[in-house]
């Protein structure tokens, strides 16, 4: 039997009562925070590419960070996320892009003094 890989893919937004260059400036201590890497970053796109670190039986996920100017006291982040997953994978890995999507924002708000979002 021949082990199929696709790409789980998962996308999230939130809008932070914070100007963007705060929560910008923040996110490398949330990402060192959750031993993530960042492969690329560009401070003037405001975009950033990351690499989780993998979990049990799991595959790391590749993370995008998009920030976009709302306001001037307000910004939005959208992270997509993709994680390569395999038939023999596919159960013990269903939803592990989507939680470290939320883990990463959890970490961000507790970082920014933001309350969590239930």
């Amino acid at each position: 039997m021949t082990e199929v890989a696709y790409l789980r893919k998962e996308k999230e937004t939130f809008e932070i009562d914070y100007p963007l260059a705060e929560v910008w400036a923040a996110i490398p201590d949330v990402l060192n925070s959750l031993q993530w890497t960042i492969e690329e970053k560009d401070d003037t796109t405001h975009r950033a590419k990351i690499k989780t670190k993998p979990g049990f039986m799991s595959y790391r996920s590749k993370l995008t960070i998009e920030g976009l100017v709302v306001d001037e006291k307000k910004c939005r982040i959208t992270m997509k996320g993709e994680t390569p997953v395999t038939t023999i994978t596919a159960l013990t890995d269903f939803g592990r892009t989507s939680d470290r999507i939320q883990l990463f924002f959890e970490f961000l708000a507790k970082r920014m003094n933001l309350p969590e979002k239930s």
